[in-house]
């Protein structure tokens, strides 16, 4: 199953809903030129929706750090959400939830961001 990213709108908050493979290849590059043109195009509040996600190899784990850094020197934010299953084993073994921010719930991650600019 290929990837496929969709980008929707939630205030100032940029949704990117993933779902597939995020894959060394036509997956992990998706994921960057999706994150890149979102970026481009003055938004930097990102939140990944991983729930429709399978699987992610070291390429696509890559990607999503790439793209961490990436947004994080344009003085942007990526958080994910609905990091379940394996996705969520995958994190924790790498111990990239220390990176990224997660969440359960969209409604309370779109609302993070808001209390993130509030604060900063």
């Amino acid at each position: 199953m290929s990837l496929t990213a969709n980008t929707r709108q939630s205030g100032n908050v940029t949704i990117i809903d993933l779902s597939g493979r995020i894959t060394l290849g036509e997956g992990s590059g998706l994921v960057r030129n999706t994150i890149k043109d979102t970026v481009t195009a003055g938004h930097k509040d990102i939140l990944l929706n991983l729930k429709g996600v399978s699987y992610i190899d070291s390429a696509g784990l890559g990607e999503l750090v790439g793209s961490y850094a990436t947004v994080s020197n344009q003085g942007g934010t990526i958080k994910l959400v609905h990091t379940e299953g394996k996705v969520k084993d995958l994190l924790a073994v790498t111990k990239l939830y220390t990176v990224f921010e997660t969440f359960s719930d969209e409604n309370e991650a779109v609302r993070s961001f808001g209390e993130t600019a509030a604060s900063a």
